[in-house]
């Protein structure tokens, strides 16, 4: 894409937009995961008559460079270039920000490389530092010798957040030289401050060079006591100095493990050999609260201080500073990882004595290494004073530990404390959940009736909170999963839950792993199943591969045994013959199943859907809209999602509603009579409503099991918002009637 400049000045942000509310339309459907919905009003707005400008686009590009969502903000940015919209240093900065955020460098290089080569744009330092700050998400340090290259060519120079970017790539690079080396050259240009040596710090400390980190603390004990800094907090709660981010020279040259010849004698000379310290301190009458006597310190902390023979820590001692719960915090940390947790006890206590209440993290790490040797009583106490927490680590530690154990009883309680406490989950929290609640009577004794209901339940029961914050299964929460339904001896659940995983992760970036059918297969073994159902995955398989000779030669090994094909096997066959590109043949195939009578299922269909959108195949996803209609297999989101897709794709904007109305009606019923006796109730309370719940109410259906009529809804309730006219009887729509006029009498005939 080409970049434009009008020449106009700048745009006037502050006003309202003209299409502000479609902006937010389209961002919610995002924050919803209804993508299709979301490109289809991006489109609406691109088809608009009249001038467009950045504006009408900008709260679109802030959402995705937030969140982060490069896809649909490289969408957004064509549609703006379809239609000559000018865009100007906000728009690059936010698309940049967005494609680095979500790991697509190369894109955001080569736009980089664009504006630098376009003279009506200066190059901006804030891109590149968006730019390096995605280097370090990735540990991509090609990509930022490359930004650092182009930046030396642009003439942009570097401020103290492009140090802050290159510090975090060499900690996460383990590269100590290069950290030395930033040091070198940010003095040479800054000076030093709060922030900046507190990164510093953290920086050498990672790195285990204790000592230029012990020189930097106090190059930053020194400006302490020296009192000319002002640090404030961002809204966020990020630590920033209200001084101007202007390039000014140290007055002396600070190196770490030397000090120049001139400066020898200075203040800040004496303060890094350290020997100087006393006399420092009693120069500056006005800090004395900020030390006391080393006398003071409580014999617990320098118990574990001796017992660690740490020089460094004790020279924390030497300071002359009292030390603060922020101190033992992390020296509790560093205690805990190296030690255990018994030394980080002995902290605590020696904290209690100094009446130092303990951070909430401090705590969380005790328990931590608590839970690591499976002390469950020690751990659960500590987790109990934790008042408020940011994230779920400490009590996933505990999860995994009950699940070491098999004391599952513990962990209910701990999930009670989580909820009291209004802690989300993550999704390591609901993999350990799989693990501990997925069966119940394994490895006791075999599962029955009973307990398999209540396995049905439990996982029921975990998914539905999964749903409530929007968390999908992980590869790993996927296999415990299946795991705990092998052991009850619930075969039939087993497989959906396969394909319903095998479906999930087609659309991603990595593919159901060897593991995860392992998992199965050893199941289907323990429960003496070698059936038709381990022949059908070990068919599976071979799509992974592409390998249909092997996937034939399984067949007939089944057919051998006496196992006939099912629609899962037709599945499995079509999908590998989709990843060569043959449609023929998988279309053949699919006939043969239909006439060999196979129960065909929605997957089956889904599958040749997803091909034929990936390829633009539009007259094969007729065709098989068509077929399924005919054989009344209710379309699901996926077969909504594939079909609009497709038409979006070729820009059949009116066709893709139609279809979607379509299908959101056969999602809800195939046949009209029902239709119609569910028309007033559906369109009073969801489509049509207009108070502030309805979209609640369709949601709710979420938790009910009832997805494919709650997204039928949501699709329904969207289209009579854009004006369309819903109406209940889908078959007599004209794009209906067409695909039953083309399709209906070629039963049995591939379309080529």
């Amino acid at each position: 894409m080409q970049i434009r400049s009008s020449g106009h000045g700048s745009l006037r942000y502050g006003a309202e937009p003209i299409l502000r509310s479609v902006q937010m339309q389209i961002v919610n459907a995002l924050r919803l995961g209804a993508r299709s919905v979301a490109s289809s009003l991006l489109s609406d707005i691109g088809h608009r008559n009249h001038s467009l400008t950045a504006s009408d686009f900008i709260y679109i590009l802030e959402y995705c460079a937030r969140s982060p969502d490069p896809l649909f903000g490289m969408e957004t940015w064509r549609i703006m270039g379809e239609k000559d919209v000018y865009l100007d240093e906000k728009c690059y900065l936010l698309i940049i920000r967005a494609l680095c955020k979500g790991g697509y460098l190369d894109e955001a290089f080569n736009l980089m490389n664009i504006l630098g080569e376009n003279h009506d744009f200066h190059p901006i330092l804030l891109m590149y530092n968006n730019f390096l700050g995605g280097c370090a998400r990735i540990h991509s340090v090609n990509h930022a010798n490359e930004c650092l290259d182009l930046m030396e060519r642009r003439m942009v120079g570097k401020n103290e957040i492009t140090y802050t970017e290159l510090l975090k790539l060499a900690v996460l690079e383990q590269n100590l030289s290069a950290v030395h080396e930033i040091w070198k050259e940010y003095i040479k240009y800054y000076s030093l401050s709060i922030i900046s040596l507190r990164k510093f710090v953290w920086s050498f400390t990672r790195l285990r060079d204790l000592e230029a980190a012990y020189e930097s603390l106090q190059h930053m004990v020194d400006l302490a006591f020296r009192g000319c800094f002002i640090i404030c907090k961002t809204a966020e709660g990020k630590l920033f100095t209200s001084r101007l981010d202007i390039p000014i020279p140290s007055s002396c040259e600070l190196g770490l493990h030397r000090c120049s010849k001139e400066n020898e004698d200075s203040e800040l000379s004496g303060f890094v050999n350290g020997k100087k310290m006393e006399t420092f301190v009693s120069n500056h009458e006005q800090v004395s609260t900020f030390f006391t006597g080393r006398n003071e310190v409580d014999n617990a902390g320098l118990s574990v201080l001796r017992k660690h023979n740490s020089a460094f820590v004790m020279k924390m001692w030497n300071l002359g500073m009292e030390p603060s719960c922020s101190t033992y915090d992390g020296f509790i940390r560093a205690v805990v990882f190296e030690r255990g947790f018994h030394d980080g006890i002995e902290l605590l206590k020696a904290m209690q004595q100094k009446n130092l209440k303990p951070y909430d993290s401090t705590l969380a790490t005790i328990a931590i290494g608590c839970c690591k040797a499976l002390e469950l009583d020690l751990a659960e106490a500590l987790l109990d004073q934790i008042s408020k927490s940011p994230h779920a680590h400490a009590y996933n530690a505990f999860l995994e530990a009950c699940d070491t154990l098999d004391q599952p009883e513990r962990a209910v309680r701990i999930l009670a404390r989580m909820k009291e406490m209004k802690l989300q989950p993550d999704i390591r929290t609901y993999e350990l959940l799989f693990s501990l609640f997925g069966n119940v009577n394994a490895p006791y004794e075999e599962g029955n009736m009973l307990s398999q209901v209540d396995v049905a339940k439990r996982i029921n029961a975990i998914e539905m909170d999964m749903v409530k914050y929007s968390i999908q299964h992980s590869h790993s929460s996927m296999k415990n999963l299946l795991k705990a339904l092998g052991a009850e001896g619930m075969v039939r659940e087993l497989i959906q839950y396969l394909r319903v995983a095998e479906n999930q992760f087609s659309r991603g970036y990595s593919c159901l792993g060897t593991p995860t059918y392992n998992t199965v297969l050893h199941s289907l073994v323990e429960a003496k199943e070698v059936d038709a159902a381990t022949y059908n995955i070990m068919i599976d398989c071979c799509s992974i591969i592409r390998c249909f000779k092997s996937a034939c030669a399984l067949v007939s090994m089944m057919v051998r045994d006496g196992f006939s094909p099912q629609a899962v096997t037709y599945t499995s066959l079509i999908k590998i013959l989709l990843g060569n590109g043959d449609f023929d043949e998988a279309l053949n195939l699919l006939d043969q199943g239909i006439m060999e009578g196979i129960q065909s299922d929605v997957l089956l269909f889904n599958t040749i859907l997803q091909g034929a959108c990936e390829k633009g195949r539009i007259d094969i996803i007729e065709l098989i809209v068509e077929r399924m209609h005919q054989k009344n297999v209710q379309p699901d989101p996926s077969t909504c999602y594939f079909v609009f897709s497709a038409y979006i794709d070729h820009d059949y904007i009116s066709t893709a509603m139609e279809a979607l109305q379509v299908l959101s009606m056969r999602m809800i019923s195939e046949e009209d009579g029902i239709l119609e006796e569910k028309r007033t109730e559906l369109e009073e309370s969801f489509i049509l409503a207009e108070d502030l719940e309805a979209e609640s109410r369709i949601l709710k259906l979420f938790r009910d099991s009832q997805e494919n009529l709650a997204v039928s809804l949501l699709y329904l309730r969207w289209c009579a918002t854009l004006g369309f006219e819903i109406s209940w009887l889908p078959n007599r729509s004209l794009w209906a009637k067409r695909l039953s006029s083309n399709y209906s009498s070629r039963e049995g005939v591939a379309v080529r």
